[in-house]
């Protein structure tokens, strides 16, 4: 029996008690919480220690029955270790957090349908959902929604009347940057690394690649084999460019390859920028401490999830959005990693 002896678990503080101890009230105190605008930093300082203070934790099924939301987010992600997602998942949290949303999350480990993860945030009651880097096979992905959808990647198909938008950072322009640097610096061609096929990102950065080569004319080398974002699959990449005398600048699908292509060519006794330029993407923190430094796309995650997370809630609360795809900037950061063709090269193999 529990100390009240009724058999009845003791209720929590409420609103009206946050109320009292804050000397505010209860609409002021819904406010705070709900991270609604037009309340004073000292007034909100003021109500969140009463928060703390009594431990009170806001109802949020009878919230949800009050105002028709329940001020939460669901993210469907890949549940991956990579720094790309990784950093993006974080930045999502953030900016939910500022918005005055809490973050809940639904992996896709091990080829689970992304379906299923959307129908499991939808149980747990969302507003709205974000799938962050999404793996398709280049077409629409066709998901039964009934909140709005935004997806950092692949186009989406939410159905059942919940709009669907896209946010991204702009990896093909970015690529066709990364390339023209290289080429610019008098290479005849620029070869890749590219990442997996079945990632939008992989082929937004290859289908760059491929666009600055025909723009300038150059001739397009053949693919290596494919890489899976690690610095192993780099690693093979490089040992097969290394074994050809005309490869003198790569452009790698992401950091983690390139770092292990400079790898694969010292151990082959090439310089690098010396006899071979490489270049990657992503801006990882170990890029500018690389020997050498690395040049390298800089992808600004926070600006993505800012970007996702608004469009989001203009959605949720019924404001005008951008019907499409909004591309994010991205940075190129030139390091000793790139430099001017040293050696001739005669012909593509």
């Amino acid at each position: 029996m529990s100390a009240t002896g009724s058999g009845r678990p003791k209720r929590g503080p409420g609103m009206t008690e946050v109320a009292r101890a804050a000397g505010v009230s209860q609409k002021t105190v819904s406010r705070v919480v709900n991270g609604e605008p037009h309340v004073s930093p000292e007034v909100r300082d003021r109500v969140l220690r009463a928060v703390q203070e009594l431990g009170y934790r806001p109802n949020n099924a009878a919230r949800a029955l009050l105002l028709g939301r329940y001020r939460r987010i669901g993210v469907v992600s890949l549940g991956s270790a990579l720094y790309g997602p990784a950093t993006l998942l974080l930045a999502l949290e953030r900016a939910m957090h500022r918005a005055g949303y809490s973050f809940t999350l639904a992996g896709t480990l091990e080829g689970q349908p992304v379906q299923v993860a959307v129908e499991a945030l939808l149980e747990q009651g969302v507003d709205g959902i974000v799938l962050s880097e999404p793996i398709d096979d280049g077409t629409p992905l066709r998901l039964s929604a009934d909140v709005p959808v935004v997806s950092l990647g692949t186009g989406v198909e939410a159905g059942q009347g919940a709009g669907a938008v896209v946010v991204d950072a702009d990896g093909c322009a970015a690529a066709r940057e990364a390339t023209e640097h290289l080429l610019s610096l008098g290479h005849r061609t620029v070869w890749h690394i590219p990442g997996p096929h079945d990632w939008g990102a992989a082929r937004d950065r290859a289908r760059g690649w491929r666009e600055a080569l025909a723009a300038a004319g150059a001739p397009e080398p053949p693919l290596p084999a494919e890489g899976d974002w690690t610095p192993a699959s780099g690693y093979a990449a490089g040992r097969q460019l290394a074994q050809l005398s005309d490869v003198t600048a790569v452009f790698a699908a992401n950091d983690d390859m390139a770092i292990g292509a400079l790898r694969a060519f010292a151990d082959a006794g090439l310089s690098v920028p010396g006899d071979v330029s490489v270049v990657g993407f992503d801006d990882i923190p170990a890029a500018a401490y690389l020997s050498p430094p690395l040049t390298t796309v800089r992808q600004n995650f926070p600006a993505v999830a800012d970007r996702a997370v608004d469009v989001l809630i203009a959605m949720i609360e019924g404001s005008p959005v951008p019907p499409e795809l909004t591309h994010i900037a991205t940075e190129l950061t030139v390091r000793a990693s790139s430099g001017p063709a040293r050696r001739s090269a005669p012909s593509l193999r």
